[in-house]
């Protein structure tokens, strides 16, 4: 059984392809497509996997595009486990502009599920779940699917004694929060939106993050904030990490890859949780991701060369 299990209710086949200039009307001829299987938990799993950690993805697989994902998940040695739906699993298709480096991303919403098939989902996470320490929630609920599902899935973990991490947004990620969760991960946007202020500094920050914890709706708050690096906060702790200088391909996908990286770290650890460890693979697995083409994630050995150049600092 895994020691960590990751959850994506809406996976994504993702298609990149590359242009030199992105314009309205005209047909625009894009290079050869590249395919990745998708969606954030599947992220994380397949980073995980590439750290050597033990971890199973579980996610919803229908139609002929859950088959070509399952396929790739299997070209890339990822363990998984396929939750039969009725409707097709969603494409997501990003363009590469080559004169800017931009890219420009398109998200379909995904297959609406049927109340059987979300009951399938959880029964699903009891069983994987079982022995995991880690349960990570990450990605966004497809049509269907009640908003407080996450919330019953983070009661269940903690009735099975799991620590739940957390990287959604919306209603669904509004619920999980009030059943209260291991670690939640927001963007600088999602954190805002959460508190409903701007956040402009770092004291605002850390205010927001400890008021979430104030009132039992985390433990940990792990803050991504782009080209200013992240940070990580405890009720009674907070480090600051820049960010590494690479030379960026892509930024799809390192934010999967910062919470891979934070939960392969812990994983590896035994209780007290160090904190500024699991904060330093995060940047470093984040970075590495950086280096590749859309979704093509991590290379191990990036995230180790990476890694003694993150430089922490206790706030």
């Amino acid at each position: 059984m895994p020691d960590i299990l990751t959850l994506t209710l809406n996976p994504a086949l993702d298609v990149l392809s590359a242009i030199d200039r992105v314009e309205p009307t005209h047909k625009l001829r894009c290079g050869e497509a590249v395919m990745h299987p998708g969606g954030g938990g599947i992220n994380v799993a397949r980073v995980l996997h590439r750290l050597g950690v033990d971890g199973l993805a579980l996610y919803t697989q229908g139609g002929v595009t859950g088959q070509e994902l399952a396929s790739l998940l299997a070209q890339e040695g990822v363990p998984a486990q396929g939750l039969p739906i009725a409707g097709e699993t969603r494409e997501s298709f990003s363009v590469h502009e080559n004169s800017t480096g931009l890219d420009y991303r398109f998200v379909l919403p995904g297959p609406r599920l049927q109340p059987d098939e979300v009951e399938l989902a959880l029964k699903g996470v009891a069983l994987h779940g079982a022995t995991a320490r880690y349960w990570v929630l990450s990605g966004s609920l497809p049509p269907g699917v009640p908003d407080d599902l996450y919330a019953r899935i983070a009661r269940q973990a903690r009735a099975q004694g799991a620590r739940l991490v957390l990287d959604s947004s919306g209603p669904a990620l509004r619920a999980a929060l009030s059943a209260g969760v291991f670690l939640f991960k927001p963007s600088l946007r999602e954190l805002a939106e959460l508190v409903g202020q701007p956040l402009p500094g770092e004291a605002e920050q850390l205010h927001a993050a400890r008021q979430l914890m104030a009132a039992g709706q985390a433990q940990a708050v792990a803050l991504t904030l782009g080209e200013q690096g992240a940070l990580l906060i405890t009720p009674e702790q907070a480090w600051r990490a820049p960010p590494l200088s690479v030379a960026v391909a892509s930024t799809i996908g390192a934010g999967d890859s910062f919470v891979g990286g934070l939960v392969a770290a812990l994983a590896r650890q035994i209780d007290p949780v160090d904190w500024p460890a699991a904060l330093a693979q995060a940047m470093a697995t984040s970075a590495a991701a950086l280096l590749q083409p859309g979704t093509a994630l991590c290379q191990p050995e990036d995230v180790q060369r990476l890694l003694p150049q993150v430089r922490l600092q206790a706030l």
